[in-house]
C-alpha cells in the first residue's frame, strides 16, 4: 500500500499558523505558539519563514490566489440561485482566511504589503460586483438602472469586507468558532444578496427569501 509522501514543513506551518490565526485572532498568536504548536524549534520556524509579517504575507499570497479564482465565476451569474452560490463560496472563502477580516484595521496599519495589496482585493471584488449585478439584469432577475450599478456593487463590498466584524460584535465569545460557520455563512450570502432587494424582480425576489429559508432550515 502505497503511502503519502510527508507534508512539506513550510506548508504545515502556515497551515497550522492559519489555524491559530483563526482561532486566537492575529495579534494574540506568537512566533513561539506556532513553533511549539508544530513541536519544531523555532530556528526551523525563522529558516522557512523569518519573520511574523512572512507568514501573514505568504497567507495572505494563497488567499488572493483563491479569490481571483472564485471571483472570475461571477461571469457564469445569470439569476438568484447562481448569485446566492457565488456569494455562499465567496464568504466561504472568506471565512476560511477569516483573521484577515477579524483584524482587518490592525493588519492593514502594520502591514504595507498587505496595505497595498487589500487596495487591488477591493477592486477586484468590486468589479466582480458590477459583473454579477449586469449577470442578473441580463438574466432577467434584476431591475437597475446604470447609476444606481456603483454605489450598489460598492455597497455589497462593504457588507464583504466587515460581515465578520458584526457577527463577531454580535456575538464576542463565539461568533467566530467553527461550529457556527454555516449559520454564518447563510446570513453572509442573504445580507449581501438582501441589497438587491428593491431591484429584483417578484419571482426572483420570492426565490431569494425561499432559497434563505431552506437553507436555514437545513
Amino acid at each position: 500500500m502505497a503511502t503519502k509522501k510527508p507534508r512539506r514543513t513550510a506548508e504545515r506551518i502556515l497551515e497550522v499558523t492559519l489555524d491559530l490565526f483563526n482561532r486566537f485572532g492575529e495579534p494574540n498568536v506568537s512566533t513561539t505558539l506556532i513553533s511549539a504548536e508544530l513541536n519544531i524549534s523555532p530556528g526551523n520556524l525563522y529558516y522557512h519563514y523569518p519573520a511574523k509579517d512572512e507568514l501573514i504575507n505568504a497567507l495572505f499570497m494563497r488567499y488572493e490566489r483563491e479569490l481571483e479564482e472564485l471571483l472570475s465565476a461571477a461571469d457564469n451569474v445569470r439569476n438568484v440561485e447562481d448569485a446566492w452560490l457565488f456569494f455562499h463560496m465567496l464568504i466561504e472563502l472568506i471565512w476560511k482566511h477569516r483573521f484577515l477580516y477579524r483584524d482587518l484595521n490592525d493588519l492593514l496599519s502594520k502591514n504595507r504589503k498587505l496595505e497595498t495589496h487589500f487596495q487591488s482585493v477591493l477592486q477586484h471584488k468590486g468589479q466582480a460586483m458590477r459583473t454579477v449585478l449586469a449577470g442578473l439584469q441580463h438574466g432577467g432577475a434584476l431591475r437597475m438602472d446604470a447609476r444606481e450599478a456603483g454605489p450598489a456593487a460598492n455597497s455589497m463590498v462593504v457588507l464583504l469586507s466587515y460581515w465578520l466584524s458584526y457577527e463577531y460584535v454580535r456575538d464576542p465569545r463565539h461568533a467566530l468558532e467553527p461550529e457556527r460557520a454555516g449559520a454564518a455563512l447563510m446570513r453572509g450570502a442573504f445580507h449581501v444578496l438582501s441589497l438587491l432587494l428593491p431591484y429584483l424582480e417578484p419571482a426572483s425576489r420570492e426565490h431569494l427569501f425561499a432559497l434563505a429559508d431552506s437553507y436555514q432550515q437545513s
